[in-house]
Parts: C-alpha cells; sequence; structure tokens
C-alpha cells in the first residue's frame, strides 16, 4: 500500500515528464482553473468556468510540451525549457484583451482579466511541479475576488459605481444642473460622456456616478428629467 503510494508521489514528483504525470497535471491545473472561474461566473462574468479551465490546462500543456521537448530530442538537451511556455504569458493577453468590454466611457472586466493572467501563470506553475504554491496562489485569488470585494464595498468607499444614461430632447452645454441634483440625493458624479446629435437635435449623457445603496433612484429619476426634456433614462451597474 504505501509503495503504491510512493511510487505514485514519486511519478508526479520527478523532473522528467512521463505520461501519468502529464494528466495529473492537467487534471489539477483544470481543478485550480475552475475554481476561480467558478467564482467569475457567480458574478455574471462571460470568462467563466470552463475559460478559465481551459486556459490553466493549456499554459499547463504549453509548459510540458516546453520541458519534454528539452528532455527528449539529443541536439536540444541545452535548450531553454521555458521558451515556449513563456508564449503564454503574451498570447494570454489577448484573452484578456477580449474580457475587458468598453461602453461609451465605462469599463468592465478588468477584474477577469487580471484573473485570466494570474490562472495562465498558475497552470505554468503546476506544469513545472510548483503544486503547493499553485493551490496557495489559487486561495489567495479567492480571497482577492470575494474577501476584498466585500472589504472594498464596506469600509473603503461605502459605495457603488453605476453609469446613469439619459436621452435629452436638446443640446446640453452645461453639466452643472445635473451635478446639483445628484449631489442633492448624495450621489457623486465621478465622470461624464457626451454624445451630440445635431440633426435631431438630441444629447446623450452617460453619467458616471458613485451611490450608496440606500438612494432612490426614482426620485432620482424625476428630478433629472426635470431639467430638460428627457426621452429616457437608464441605469447600470459598472462591475469589474
Amino acid at each position: 500500500m504505501f509503495s503504491w503510494l510512493l511510487d505514485i508521489y514519486n511519478c508526479i514528483t520527478a523532473v522528467e515528464v512521463s505520461t501519468g504525470q502529464a494528466v495529473f497535471k492537467l487534471c489539477m491545473s483544470l481543478l485550480l482553473g475552475s475554481i476561480v472561474g467558478y467564482e467569475r461566473k457567480s458574478k455574471g462574468q462571460p470568462a467563466g468556468l470552463r475559460t478559465f479551465a481551459l486556459i490553466s490546462m493549456g499554459a499547463t500543456l504549453a509548459m510540458l510540451v516546453s520541458i519534454y521537448v528539452c528532455q527528449t530530442y539529443v541536439g536540444l538537451k541545452n535548450g531553454d525549457p521555458g521558451r515556449i511556455a513563456a508564449q503564454v504569458i503574451t498570447g494570454v493577453g489577448f484573452l484578456g484583451a477580449g474580457a475587458i468590454i468598453q461602453m461609451k466611457g465605462s469599463v468592465r472586466g478588468l477584474t477577469t482579466a487580471a484573473g485570466i493572467w494570474m490562472v495562465s501563470t498558475i497552470g505554468l506553475a503546476v506544469g513545472v511541479g510548483l503544486y503547493a504554491l499553485s493551490i496557495v496562489a489559487t486561495l489567495l485569488i479567492l480571497f482577492i475576488l470575494v474577501m476584498l470585494e466585500s472589504i472594498e464595498h464596506r469600509h473603503v468607499m461605502g459605495s457603488e459605481s453605476r453609469i446613469i444614461r439619459l436621452k435629452v430632447r436638446e443640446i446640453v452645454t452645461d453639466i452643472d444642473p445635473y451635478r446639483q441634483v445628484l449631489n442633492s440625493h448624495g450621489v457623486r458624479l465621478v465622470n461624464e460622456y457626451v454624445d451630440y446629435d445635431y440633426t435631431e437635435p438630441s444629447t446623450r449623457l452617460n453619467l458616471i456616478v458613485l451611490s450608496k445603496e440606500t438612494v432612490s433612484y426614482i426620485k432620482l429619476f424625476g428630478d433629472l428629467s426635470e431639467i430638460a426634456p428627457t426621452d429616457s433614462i437608464t441605469l447600470s451597474n459598472q462591475l469589474n
């Protein structure tokens, strides 16, 4: 019994790549990536369990191929086993960029993009045999995504980032009336983005604000609509 366990331990911790060791590493990277992906999917992010699992496994496989090429082919004994795997860091940047969505001045997905980059490095760590470090890194990611988010909302700002979008049936040249109404409701205007249409004429206002959960948006929208003839007002979250 103990000799069998010892054989398994020696197999997964060996320096040279074997089929059994490679399968174990792929399964482990799948598990760790899925854990992070599950948390992201639970927050409504498009990149979820499957995406993070594939990224982690791909990074692990790239690391395994790098090691295998150098240990198998005689002419490459002195090669660099990190050469192929190093391209993972560059390639994963395209996936991270795809996770970032820009919508008229509001940006969401930065935390998910950072998570993709971290999961790819965890996959590389699994591929090279740093199992304990990979598990600790995964736990720290969960701590950041779950605990620090709660602390950030509760103690750091006490407010949520929101986007108020208005379509006004005139050209808005002064944003101060909107700022004053927001301030009267305890909402702070962080930034604004304006889109003019002189043919109608109309203005689309995108107001990036910080507001507390106790704000009555029904009353706020009523006051905002009285500033100028308004066709529509919408509210959306600005998520990471």
